[in-house]
């Protein structure tokens, strides 16, 4: 996909509003080229006669053509404005179903304020392309009837305006060149600020408990000054475009009024045409300036929609199957050899309707067998699979509803706790808790973070939990993977920031919880652990033990280096 194709694929789904609002424009453009016409009639035969009658009449003609000119420029606006914004809304939509995808990859590489940056001001962008070629549409129409108009009066102005116009049109697209290139780097580096002032936010209490924001605000500050200087750069070339861009059309237009005028002066033209000339000469600076906005506006347009083909064209990062996950889902894991990053041939069994405990000596093993199972990277070689069927050939939305992978860092969103929780129902009034809900967050000793905040389940946490502390959003976080309910629960580090006795309550409530489906808890806590079924062991990518907690802790120690010490 590039950038052409996401402009043409734009302005054809507004096709139908695009055609109203050229032909309204284009009537309404007829209607004011019409105008210095019938003044130049009205001069003629009407006031150099002082005839009342036709002047009478040519005054209700000229009333009637400002009525149609008016109400179809209101009309032929509307329908263009309405296709610039349905267009911009299709554009974000196709963003973020991008961004959404199951397979994932669109977040390759980029920070979420340069993705949220491409799905508003670019897509707004693009958008306004629609409106830009309907008022290209209107100026290419102004231009004609007023060429008509001359060389109906005179064969030179017209030969002058029919020649001259595709010249400046030229000149208009070459001069816009440097604006678009301009413009592709403006759109970057505020897409680049965007993104470090979302990092920024999202890690500012991390940054405090570091004594990290001066050099955080720095690094913000630098990125916000490239962005000026780009944004400097591009508003300095739309300065130099547009100034030029009139400055010929001035030229253009005071040669036509010479001409006109020495035509007047051998008796070429009457008093009356002279008058219309004139007009149409100071008619014609409208639509040559709306060229100088249209070439503009496609500039910067041309730059978003390479930036919006770039997300769209990104490949997925994981292979997406087409397969139902199996029905029901008795929740069995089996992953054979499985390479990637860590992992160094991992075979690993995690029986259905079992609670199983995951230790490992290095945690990027955890992270790597995360990423496999959350199918968001793929094995380099070796298989997962989930009932006998390899992960790849799943729907991966469906996978993602059988196997939920709730990662110790996940994200918490500005609302009350009892929406957290339960993010997919609606919240009830006043913000309470269902009953389902309640029952997770007793699981998860979140009842007793609920019970230690001013208006229960229904208080804000936050953006991102940040009126939360550390061991009060894991309890909340792990109540939400709990209350999602799956077939196949992963639960990475869920209470590193507990204490003790915390703790021992969550693992018997995670226990009770999830009694008779399959759960993997990945782990180095003592205290969850001692209540699993059985316990793996991971050392150098492979599984080195395996066994209840009590019989590692007395025979490997492997398994005591890494969880008792």
């Amino acid at each position: 996909m590039s950038g052409r194709d996401v402009l043409v694929r734009s302005v054809r789904g507004q096709a139908r509003r695009c055609a109203a609002g050229a032909a309204l424009g284009c009537v309404h453009q007829l209607g004011e080229a019409l105008v210095p016409v019938l003044v130049g009639v009205v001069v003629d035969q009407a006031v150099a006669g002082r005839d009342g009658g036709r002047l009478t009449v040519w005054l209700v003609v000229l009333a009637v053509v400002y009525v149609c000119l008016s109400w179809s420029f209101r009309l032929g606006a509307k329908a263009g404005e309405r296709a610039a914004e349905e267009s911009a809304h299709t554009l974000r939509l196709a963003v973020l179903r991008r961004v959404l995808d199951a397979r994932g990859g669109a977040e390759e590489g980029r920070l979420p304020g340069e993705l949220a940056n491409v799905a508003t001001e670019d897509a707004k962008r693009v958008g306004a392309v629609a409106m830009a070629l309907m008022s290209g549409a209107w100026a290419v129409a102004g231009i004609t009837v007023s060429a008509v108009a001359l060389l109906v009066m005179s064969v030179p102005l017209g030969l002058i305006v029919l020649l001259g116009t595709p010249v400046l049109l030229w000149l208009g697209h070459l001069l816009g060149k440097p604006l678009e290139r301009r413009s592709e780097a403006e759109q970057d580096r505020a897409a680049q600020a965007a993104g470090a002032a979302a990092d920024l936010v999202a890690g500012l209490r991390v940054l405090k408990g570091l004594g990290a924001q001066q050099a955080a605000v720095e690094r913000y500050r630098r990125a916000s000054r490239v962005s000026l200087a780009a944004t400097l750069r591009a508003a300095r070339a739309q300065s130099w475009q547009t100034g030029l861009v009139l400055a010929l059309t001035g030229g253009f237009i005071a040669l036509i009024a010479l001409v006109g005028g020495r035509l007047a002066l051998d008796g070429s033209l009457s008093l009356g045409q002279l008058v219309s000339a004139v007009g149409l000469a100071l008619f014609l600076l409208g639509p040559l300036e709306t060229f100088a906005w249209v070439n503009a506006e496609l500039a910067q347009g041309r730059a978003s929609a390479g930036r919006i083909a770039q997300v769209l064209a990104t490949g997925p990062a994981v292979a997406g199957g087409d397969e139902q996950v199996p029905s029901p889902v008795r929740g069995e894991l089996r992953l054979r050899d499985v390479r990637l990053d860590a992992l160094a041939g991992l075979d690993l069994d995690v029986p259905a309707g079992r609670l199983t405990g995951l230790a490992v000596t290095d945690p990027a093993c955890a992270e790597a067998l995360l990423s496999c199972l959350g199918r968001e990277r793929d094995p380099e070689s070796g298989s997962v699979e989930l009932d006998g069927v390899p992960l790849p050939r799943l729907d991966p939305a469906q996978l993602r509803g059988a196997v939920l992978v709730a990662a110790h860092d996940a994200a918490l969103f500005d609302g009350s706790v009892a929406a957290n929780v339960a993010p997919w129902e609606e919240e009830p009034a006043g913000g309470a808790a269902d009953a389902p809900t309640v029952r997770a967050m007793a699981a998860a000793h979140a009842d007793e973070v609920v019970r230690s905040l001013p208006h229960g389940a229904a208080t804000g946490v936050g953006e991102g939990g940040r009126y939360l502390s550390g061991g009060q959003r894991q309890r909340v976080l792990l109540a939400r993977a709990l209350r999602a309910g799956p077939p196949v629960l992963v639960v990475h580090d869920p209470t590193t920031a507990v204490d003790a006795v915390t703790e021992a309550a969550i693992a018997a409530g995670l226990r009770d919880f999830r009694r008779g489906r399959t759960t993997l808890v990945v782990t180095n806590s003592p205290a969850l652990l001692a209540v699993t079924d059985r316990v793996v062991l991971l050392d150098a990518g492979r599984v080195a033990a395996e066994g209840t907690h009590a019989d590692l802790v007395r025979t490997s120690p492997a398994y005591r280096s890494a969880v008792l010490a």
